[in-house]
């Protein structure tokens, strides 16, 4: 009863926090006056409220937060603040059903960039700010957010930020105090989203395509507000701004962290992702654009390196904007780039995927296998860059990755079994479970997610969810062995 009511507790004040995040959409609504005004504050209103009877009736029986608690107040947050998130937009869009909305503000929580709206360029201003402030929130993590708050209410976060913060060195922190590495994290990421508003403007934006689309950047989750995406402003300046941004994105937030804290690049140097990632990046962006400039799709090279190096970019690191329809490119560049989705993005960054720690330590892995078929008797210890790899570690990493292969597996079948084609249903769920965006086909850069079945769309929801939880946390619930005392 205790664990119940700790978890609705904490619930409870994380929900009143969110809803002061309906802020700033009312100031939008109020600037623009598109009639939404109304529908934020009720939903802000509703948000307070209801955090706050969970909180006041939980807070008699509550007790400390354990690691269990921890994955599963998670999961429950996200899951509950997609729901909230989706009455503005219903009530604004009566038309919209609770799938598609529930869809839109997932695809937006988790940063997946999936959307299954049109018209976005008539859209109401304050409708498409709130897409891509939940894009925002959702990419450093609403909860690092709480955890830095937290501990002024007597709660402490150390078992929310593991739960959050997936991966294979999660317990690495900044600071002796987890509040404040999630402050420093918060603080860093704001920082880099204003100097992004700010670069978008001087490149040629107007301010609030430059706001929603730094928000979209910086947590990799390409939202845009017109239909076109990035194509719309058809401009290699702000092209080059947002690459840029999305590779700062897609590092190690922690790195960035000690690179200023020292006012030194040695930081991006020495770590062990960092230069793997640029290094793959930039090697696919050559050889994508010789092929395709062989292929005569562009004109000229310099016409095929920019629109391949923004697209590849962009979907690889899992940032999901799009400047052209990709889906003309020959089948080998669109595969690459979905494969990309799966490895590039780094630790601790915003990005989606396995991660390129873990595709490093799997190579690394794999040729240490070889080694002792060779030499059976000889001690070959795994090192990522300077770190030493516990075998613990190791081994937590091939059973993400067999879950990470099962869940795409069991996903695609679930859409084939719906009736979708293979190449759109494959398509579907590498980029929901990557949270990259864009996927083939009947999901590809020229259309969106909007024709999908209210089946096909759950199966999708599923899939960013696991993408964004990495697996773990989500199918921890569904285990016997957590129902435990």
């Amino acid at each position: 009863m205790q664990r119940f009511c700790t978890i609705a507790f904490v619930l409870g004040l994380i929900l009143m926090i969110f809803g002061l995040t309906y802020i700033l959409p009312i100031a939008t609504s109020l600037y623009f006056n598109d009639a939404m005004t109304e529908h934020f504050t009720n939903g802000m209103l509703l948000n307070i409220g209801a955090g706050a009877i969970l909180a006041g009736l939980s807070m008699r029986w509550r007790g400390d937060v354990k690691t269990r608690d921890g994955y599963l107040l998670v999961a429950s947050f996200w899951i509950l603040m997609a729901a909230a998130a989706t009455l503005p937009l219903m009530w604004g869009l009566p038309e919209l059903s609770f799938t598609d909305a529930f869809f839109e503000t997932t695809s937006a929580l988790t940063t997946t960039g999936a959307t299954v709206f049109v018209g976005l360029d008539s859209l109401a201003p304050s409708l498409n700010l709130w897409r891509h402030e939940l894009n925002w929130l959702g990419g450093l993590g609403i909860i690092v957010l709480a955890v830095a708050i937290l501990p002024l209410l007597g709660i402490g976060g150390m078992q929310l930020y593991k739960a959050e913060i997936a991966g294979p060195i999660k317990d690495s922190k900044l600071t002796p105090r987890i509040n404040e590495t999630a402050r420093l994290l918060w603080m860093i990421y704001a920082a880099f989203t204003l100097i992004c508003i700010v670069s978008l403007k001087l490149a040629g934006m107007g301010w609030f395509d430059a706001i929603c689309h730094a928000f979209s950047t910086m947590s990799l989750g390409g939202l845009s507000t017109h239909d076109a995406n990035i194509g719309y402003f058809g401009s290699p300046t702000i092209e080059l701004v947002l690459m840029g941004f999305m590779l700062i994105s897609a590092m190690n937030f922690a790195v960035h962290y000690s690179a200023l804290h020292k006012f030194s690049l040695k930081p991006y140097l020495t770590d062990p992702e960092a230069i793997p990632m640029l290094a793959v990046i930039t090697a696919s962006v050559m050889i994508c654009s010789i092929y395709i400039w062989y292929q005569q799709i562009y004109p000229d090279f310099l016409t095929a390196l920019r629109h391949v190096s923004f697209n590849l970019i962009s979907v690889s690191t899992s940032g999901g904007f799009v400047s052209d329809n990709f889906r003309l490119w020959p089948p080998f560049v669109i595969w690459w780039i979905l494969y990309l989705t799966s490895i590039t993005a780094c630790t601790g960054s915003t990005g989606g995927g396995i991660k390129m720690f873990r595709t490093l330590l799997l190579w690394k892995q794999a040729g240490r296998e070889m080694f002792s078929i060779l030499h059976p008797r000889a001690i070959n210890p795994i090192r990522i860059g300077d770190m030493p790899i516990p075998n613990k570690i190791i081994f937590s990493v091939l059973a993400f990755i067999f879950l990470y292969f099962i869940s795409i597996v069991a996903l695609t079948f679930a859409l084939l079994f719906s009736g979708l084609d293979p190449l759109s249903a494959l398509g579907a769920v590498l980029a929901c479970i990557n949270n990259a965006g864009p996927g083939l086909s009947l999901v590809g850069t020229a259309s969106n997610y909007q024709g999908l079945s209210d089946f096909q769309t759950w199966i999708c929801v599923i899939a960013m969810l696991l993408g964004r939880f990495e697996v773990f946390t989500l199918l921890m619930l569904f285990t016997p062995a957590f129902w435990r005392k």
